[in-house]
């Protein structure tokens, strides 16, 4: 419950702020493990043990940190292990995956993907489905394959239609995958294609902006931005942009500021227009 309660604060609150409370949980979990009387209190330990590493792993990689993010994931799947449960072990491996896919490293990511459906086996829960679908597509996307992008975009499409009609995500999922996620998949793949008719989509738009995830929805509007920046909308674009990083430095989110640096250096010319020097500033001017 306490985990649960950080992950849904991450929405709104620096990961800084969240960081060292979430930290401090994790070596408390730790050390009622320490102390107990079986294997079995040890495992139920070590499941939420798990999930808080994961928590921290998050905290570090939106700030930026990726070492720090890596072993901390590594952690969760370690105790993932221990604790014999083997859907949080396909969460936690996808949870790396989709970190591994973020850093640029595609093939590792597709591996650990692979490796968390054999982990769930043939019955695997529609949002544990869904999730790995969508970052497959992502995956990639950011290699350029967009045959194979559309193909787990629609294993992601199938399978969150069948989320409604399953019991409740079960632990330790905290959101369910829905429609927007869905969407939001397709304008990060769309971004990353260069297809500005799935980023600029009206009804992708509105559905993937709808987030009350506020790092989320920066991070999704700067690949909004991406897809009028590829049309030549420089002022659209940078508008979006400077929204996004007002946004992750308000936040002190690190994974956001760096983002919008990708974004930055995407766009080349020697008389950049006012909008742009403006952004230039903001981001000169922030030290996360």
């Amino acid at each position: 419950m306490a985990t649960t309660a950080f992950r849904r604060l991450d929405a709104t609150v620096a990961s800084r702020d969240l960081a060292e409370a979430a930290q401090s949980h994790l070596r408390l979990i730790q050390r009622v493990a320490s102390h107990a009387p079986d294997a079995s209190y040890k495992a139920r330990m070590a499941a939420v043990g798990s999930e808080a590493a994961s928590l921290v792993g998050w905290l570090a990689w939106d700030m930026a940190d990726h070492g720090s993010a890596r072993t901390w994931y590594g952690s969760a799947i370690k105790a993932a292990r221990t604790a014999g449960d083997p859907l949080l072990g396909a969460y936690q491996t996808g949870s790396l995956a989709q970190f591994e896919v973020e850093a640029g490293n595609t093939a590792e990511g597709l591996r650990l993907i692979a490796r968390a459906r054999r982990q769930l086996g043939p019955d695997l829960p529609a949002i544990a489905a869904a999730w790995l679908a969508s970052i497959e597509a992502v995956a990639h996307a950011t290699a350029g394959d967009k045959g194979a992008t559309e193909r787990a975009l629609r294993s992601c499409e199938q399978h969150t239609a069948r989320v409604p009609r399953e019991d409740p995500p079960p632990w330790p999922w905290v959101f369910s995958f829905d429609e927007r996620k869905v969407s939001s998949c397709r304008v990060v793949c769309g971004a990353r294609l260069g297809l500005s008719r799935w980023v600029l989509s009206s009804q992708e738009i509105a559905t993937a902006l709808s987030s009350g995830h506020v790092k989320q929805r920066a991070l999704l509007t700067l690949d909004v931005a991406t897809g009028h920046l590829s049309t030549g909308r420089v002022d659209s674009a940078f508008a979006l942009a400077t929204r996004a990083v007002q946004d992750g430095v308000r936040l002190r989110s690190g994974r956001i500021v760096e983002r919008a640096r990708a974004f930055r250096r995407s766009y080349a010319t020697a008389t950049p227009p006012g909008i742009v020097r403006d952004f230039d500033t903001l981001l000169h001017d922030t030290y996360l």
